[in-house]
This record gives C-alpha cells, structure tokens and sequence, in this order.
C-alpha cells in the first residue's frame, strides 16, 4: 500500500506523456511530423533524423521540424522560433520522449500542432544552486542583500527552504530561516512543506531545524498525508520519535483512511509501532475499507507488528468492510505463523467473508495443508454446514488432494451437497465434491472419495456421464465398481434408455464395459414407431443442455436410441453400435429407422442377419441365466472358466461353439 502511495506521488516529478497529450493529440502530433518529413526530404535540401521511441505514445519529432536551415515548397512552414508563452493564444503541453528527452507543444484551440521543440533548459537560479551545493557564505550573502526575495519560487511552489530540505542543507537552512522565518510552513504546489520535504527524503537534521523553529508537524499534503505518516512510510525511527516529541498528533487519517500505526504494522516496524502505541495511538482505528492495523499486520504476514497490536489490546476479531477477519486474511495469504497465533491468541474461526465463505474454506481453496491442519479443529462443522458449501468441495475444485485428505480423515461428509443457490451458480448443477473430481479428471482424488463412502449416484448430471463424455475408463471404472447406476437418466433432458450411452457410444471399449456391468440393451431397440416411417429428426442446441452432446434430439417425453444414434456424429459408428447391443437381448425388432442404418453401408448386412429371428438357444441361455444371477454374481458360479466368459460377453458365440 505504501509503494503505491509512493508511487502515485512521485509520478509527478516528471512530465508525464499521459498527463499531458490525449491519443487524439498524439496522433495529431504524429500526422503533423510526418507531413514535415516528407516536404524535407522532396525539398532535397535537409535530412530529417526521426527519433526512434519504444512507445507510440512517445514521440520525438526530427530536428527538421524545430531548426528548419533550408527553403520550404509549402506556403506554411513551420515557425523557425517558438512562440512566446506570454502572448500565444491556444494551448502548451510538455511530454517526454522515449529516450527522455523533454519536450514542448504548441497548439491551436482546434488541435492544431503550431509548433514543437525541445524545452529550453532552465538555468538554476544562483541562490538554488548555492543551497543545492551547501555554499553557506554564497546563501548568507544572497539573505543579507538588499532586494533579495527569498519567497520568490524557482518553480511552482518550490522555495529556498524546499531546496534546502530536499539536499539536506540544514546549515544553508538555519540561515533563510533566519532572514525570512515566514516561509518556513510554505507549501509545494503538491502541498508539501518544508517539513515534509525533509521527512520524506531522511533529512533527519532539516527535521531538527524545522521543528526548533516551530514547523508545524500536522500540515498535510494532497494525500492528507502527515509528516509523521511519511517518517513511518520511510521507516526512519528517528525522525518519528523527533516528531513525537514536539507533539504531534498521532491519528491523523491520511486520505485512504490510514493512520501511521497502519503503516508502521504493514511494515512490521515494532520500534515505531511501539513509540505510536506509548504515545496514544489507537490500534483499532479503520481506514477508508475498515481495515485495522492489526489486519493490515495480518494480511502482510507481519508477525512481529502482530504481536505488539495484540500486546496492546488490539481487538483480533475486527471484520473489514467486506466481512474478513484477520484470520481469514492470513488463512487466504498463506500466512502459516500469523494463522497459528491468532488461533493461540483464541481468535474466532467461525466468522464468514463477504461470499459467506470461512477461514478454513479459504485455506482448503489456497492449497495450504498446514493451515487446514490448524483450522479444522477451530471450525464448527455446523458453521460449515450453514455455508452451503464443505471445503472439500473447494479442495476437490482445485485439485488439493493432500488438503482433500486431510479434511476426509477429519470426518467431513463427503456426501454434503451444495446448497441451491451455490449449485446455480454451475451450469450443470452440480452438488458434490465427486463429481469436482470427476470433472477434473483427478484419479486420485476419486478414489479417496469413494473409499470414503462417496455416493455416485447424488448429482442431477451423473458423474459417471461426466467421466464417459471425457473417455476416461478408469473413471468409468472407479464409478461402476462403487455402484454408479449405469441406467440412470438426467432428469432434464429424460431418454428411453440409459442416458450414460448417449457419451460412450463412440467409445465401444467402454459401451461394453457398461453392458457388462448391467447396462439395459433391450430398452434401445423400443420405438413407438416400429416399422413405420419416422418423423425427421430436429436437433437444436441450448445453452443448458447438460450433456454438452453435438446435437440434441427435440424432446418428446423421452428421446429413443434410434434417435440419438441418428446424429450426424454418432451415425457412421451405427452398424458396430448396434452389433455389440444384440449381444445383450434375446428376440428384437429393429424399427425402420436402425434398418436405414444398416441399410446405408453393404457391410452391415450381416448386422440385419443377426438381428433376424429366431436368436440362437445360446444367445437366450446366456440372457436367462444373467437375468436370475446378475452379472456382478457370475463370477462366484460353479462353471469352466470358458463358461464363465461367455456369460461375461468376454468371447463371441461362434468362439464358444467351436470350443464345444
């Protein structure tokens, strides 16, 4: 905060390009040198040197547009001499090139470049220069000579004291005081005083001086910045404790709000912070944001200012303007140490942020495993269970596995839902920290979910559809053998069939693996139009689809397989589709539209020949026997191994019957 203070107001020692010259202007300039350029060079009688500059903004105009030594062609060249200042009648601007050159502009009202050069360099004024060099006998002559003005500027607002305090020339000093004590509280055109000045350069002794001659130390800057607030900016101990000891008031906001004890805990400056606090600094004090000194300590990672604001009463649970606590600014910085005394010191675990979020959610985000050890015992799961959210969705979100760990051997459920108004805020509403797993694709953390009793089955969009849209089987895998319903449907967008298909038709591999492990394959071949000729299909797309599928049939109270398969990419994998379903159902009737399929390339004729009645006695053994036994049972049969893999769909019915 403090460098961007500084900053700010140090980007007024320069002209700035910005400052200065709109884009309309700058390109104005532009044109108006290059126009010049060229009527130089078709002249033939001058070289016109263009200066090379990082920035478009920045611009050097050539030599040959401010010391013209040749005839011009054009009935309007530019002035040879500037304007004068006093008598032009438009607009001056002064920038800086990118070689940092300084520069000046004359325009006209309309915009009009009249004229640009280098600014004339200013000479230094002798009694300036003699203070700036610490010629004392040189600044008791120019005070004691009748005539001399010693409030007269050498530039806006700057006088012989000003320049005494920034070279550090207390000596040079104690003499203008001495001939003229009146300019001693005179400010700057940024507001600053000699003091300040001082202050802000370290100029420890000019400080001395100032306040021996009853500077006063409570002007402020612009900023409403005091001497005392820039001497704990700068860090300098000494200058603090000589302010404070000409009494100078302590809580003086400057105009973010900050006091100096702000800045001295940002800085984790003890040795300041502890003069302030003797000398009536208030420590709970907020800025602008409502931000104490003990947050700002907090949020820095100042341990050592933190333990002097809490020496002194400082108040540990204080909530900025957006809800946040110390804690749960440390917690989100990763401040391990600040995190673990502010816990020491009973700090309140409990209280939300702005996103209704606390401390050890925050922790779980950042990834910080150490801070999440120290927090989960100082966190009430009902608290937790108020937000709408458990961390180990936040930590399942962000891959924080060792974090994800952490907070399932910590007993949190690892079933919890979002709340409503949280899942709303996903597109495909989601509700676990599984299905975050799944989503990221993250193995590992899969698994230490279903280990630890992860339901499958709770999202409105099922995580096994997740994993088989992404092709991953090892996913599929993790899902099904924890009991993921392969023929669950999606409420929102309801099929006659299990919706999981409409994601791992292209993948036949893991289309099997589903039928294997009790995917229904008779309900794909019910069509309400059967032989009869189908309806054309009408695809759309929505922004809630939640399959995120290419193309979408139009609902109508439940989309059929032959509609799906129908898509134009999914169609050309139709005749092996529809090949590995046949080998889960006994009798079937292929409807007019999957004949159309099989129709549409010579080599799936086979595909019809199977499909055709009567289906072989092995084919309806098999049906009936998985039927009474289920698949995940077929294992334990009493039966040849060949059997065995046989009723598992593991070997083709013309293998087996050769065996035989």
């Amino acid at each position: 905060m403090a460098a961007a203070r500084t900053s700010r107001s140090e980007a007024f020692e320069d002209y700035s390009v910005y400052s200065a010259l709109s884009d309309d202007e700058l390109m104005q300039l532009a044109i108006e040198r290059s126009l010049t350029d060229t009527l130089c060079n078709n002249a033939n009688t001058i070289t016109a040197v263009t200066a090379t500059t990082p920035n478009t903004n920045q611009l050097e105009p050539s030599p040959s547009s401010h010391n013209p030594t040749a005839h011009y062609s054009s009935h309007n060249p530019p002035s040879e001499e500037p304007p004068d200042p006093k008598t032009f009648d438009g607009t001056i601007s002064r920038y800086i090139t990118g070689s940092g050159k300084r520069m000046v502009a004359y325009r006209k009202h309309d915009g009009t470049v009249v004229h640009t050069a280098p600014e004339p360099e200013e000479e230094e004024e002798p009694l300036f220069k003699a203070i700036r060099v610490g010629d004392v006998s040189s600044v008791k002559a120019f005070a004691m000579r009748l005539g001399t003005n010693l409030m007269l500027p050498s530039k806006p607002g700057w006088l012989a004291i000003h320049q005494a305090a920034w070279y550090g020339q207390d000596t040079c000093m104690r003499v203008l005081l001495s001939a003229q004590p009146g300019m001693i509280n005179k400010r700057t055109d940024r507001g600053e005083t000699a003091l300040l000045v001082a202050v802000k350069k370290t100029r420890l002794r000019c400080v001395e001086v100032l306040l021996e001659n009853r500077a006063d130390p409570d002007t402020l800057n612009y900023n409403k910045e005091t001497p005392l607030y820039k001497a704990c900016e700068k860090g300098s101990a000494a200058i603090v404790a000589a302010l404070l000891n000409h009494g100078v008031a302590v809580n003086t906001p400057c105009i973010w709000g900050c006091t100096a004890l702000h800045e001295a805990a940002s800085q984790n400056n003890v040795e300041i912070g502890e003069m302030l606090l003797k000398a009536g600094a208030k420590h709970n004090l907020p800025n602008t944001y409502g931000i104490s000194p003990l947050f700002s300590a907090a949020q820095g990672g100042q341990l050592a200012a933190l333990r002097l604001l809490i020496k002194h009463g400082a108040d540990i649970n204080s909530q900025a303007a957006d809800g946040a606590t110390a804690l749960y600014e440390a917690a989100k910085n990763g401040h391990q140490e600040i995190v673990e005394l502010l816990l020491s010191q009973k700090a309140d675990a409990n209280k939300p942020g702005r996103t209704g979020l606390l401390p050890l959610h925050i922790a779980a985000q950042t990834g910080s495993y150490t801070i999440v050890s120290m927090l989960i015992p100082a966190t009430s799961k009902t608290r937790v269970q108020r937000t709408g959210i458990s961390p180990l969705h936040l930590a399942a979100e962000r891959n924080r596995d060792d974090v994800l760990e952490a907070l399932i051997e910590a007993g949190f459920d690892v079933n919890t839902q979002l709340s409503e108004e949280r899942s709303k805020l996903y597109q495909d509403r989601r509700s676990t920290a599984l299905y975050f797993s799944v989503f990221n694709n993250n193995i590992e953390a899969l698994r230490m979910l279903l280990e630890a009793g992860g339901d499958p089955n709770l999202d409105l969009f099922r995580p096994l559809n997740v994993a088989a849209r992404q092709g991953c089987i090892r996913t599929v895998t993790l899902l099904v053998e924890h009991g993921a319903d392969i023929n669950a449907s999606i409420p929102t967008h309801p099929t006659t069939f299990p919706a999981v298909y409409m994601f791992s038709m292209k993948y036949l591999p893991m289309f099997k693996y589903l039928l294997d492990h009790g995917g229904h394959a008779l309900s794909c071949f019910n069509c309400v139009y059967g032989n009869r000729p189908h309806p054309p299909i009408k695809t759309t797309r929505s922004e809630s689809d939640l399959s995120h599928a290419d193309s979408v049939p139009q609902l109508r109270g439940g989309v059929q397989f032959c509609e799906v398969i129908s898509a134009p990419n999914i169609c050309r994998w139709a005749g092996p589709i529809i090949d590995v379903l046949l080998d889960y159902v006994g009798h079937v009737t292929l409807c007019s539209r999957l004949m159309e399929h099989l129709d549409s390339y010579s080599d799936w004729s086979v595909i019809k020949d199977k499909a055709a009645p009567p289906r072989s006695l092995q084919q309806l053994c098999r049906l009936q026997i998985l039927q009474l036994v289920g698949c995940r049972r077929v294992k334990r049969l009493p039966l040849p191994g060949g059997l065995i893999r046989f009723l598992q769909h593991q070997e083709r019915c013309d293998d087996d019957d050769d065996d035989d």
